[in-house]
């Protein structure tokens, strides 16, 4: 096990990157597909538990899928994309509660914690983090058009669909990113929050993406000082450290 300094690396890359998804998905106006895509790993947390494998790879392979399967519903009917998600939110969570038996497991599962990983999970962790990263960075402008004209997108060759599949698939990064440290039920917070912070706080685009990011990285790492200092679930205290900053940009006069 590696000692708990690429435990704190990990997490504060992981908040990095779920900073900058969220501020995409809120301007695409999917910020709550956040907290409902998370739950779609709990299936494979379940099956991870019964098998004794890995969580990250369970939860991994059933976000993959889900995000496949949540892209082929919408494309071959007229539900938008949040009915999709809700779709395989509430299939995800019903699965997932028959194949977690153990409490302890399922506290895990849920909320998430912070300790000693293993190479192999910080090595995958830091890829996920970094790959959502780049990718959201080298897209920006091509994400950016699709989402306020698709009919420019289209003229200028960017096939739409294809742009919210990439957004779909980096979103999912995302969130087995910080799985780790908040659980199914947490990790889309992480995404929610900071965004919202950020959107009462700032005017431009650049500013926006920036503020969030930074945000997501500080209540992370306020949450893990708070968590240690006073012995305190780490999940759950990131996340009321988020909602703090929250309400705190709220006292903003725009």
């Amino acid at each position: 096990m590696l000692s708990p300094a690429y435990s704190i690396l990990l997490a504060m890359v992981a908040a990095a990157a779920a900073g900058l998804v969220g501020a995409f998905a809120l301007m695409k106006r999917t910020i709550l597909a956040g907290d409902v895509m998370s739950h779609i790993a709990i299936p494979g947390l379940g099956l991870a538990v019964v098998w004794k494998i890995n969580p990250l790879v369970g939860g991994g392979l059933t976000l993959l899928l889900g995000i496949v399967l949540i892209a082929r519903i919408e494309h071959r009917t007229r539900l938008s994309t949040e009915a999709a998600i809700g779709v395989m939110f509430a299939s995800s969570v019903a699965i997932g509660a028959l194949l977690i038996h153990s409490n302890e497991a399922l506290i895990d599962a849920l909320f998430g914690g912070f300790g000693q990983l293993s190479a192999g999970e910080f090595a995958f962790g830091m890829v996920a983090s970094l790959v959502v990263i780049v990718a959201i960075w080298v897209m920006r402008n091509t994400l950016i058009i699709a989402l306020f004209s698709p009919e420019l997108a289209a003229s200028t060759g960017i096939v739409v669909n294809r742009a919210d599949l990439y957004f779909l698939l980096i979103f999912g990064l995302s969130i087995l990113s910080s799985l780790r440290f908040l659980g199914a039920l947490l990790a889309g917070s992480l995404i929610i929050l900071p965004a919202s912070a950020a959107r009462q706080l700032t005017d431009t685009l650049g500013r926006f993406l920036a503020v969030s990011t930074i945000l997501s990285v500080l209540a992370m790492a306020a949450g893990l000082w708070l968590s240690a200092r006073y012995a305190l679930a780490f999940g759950p205290t990131v996340v009321v450290v988020a909602s703090g900053l929250f309400v705190l940009s709220l006292l903003r006069r725009r």
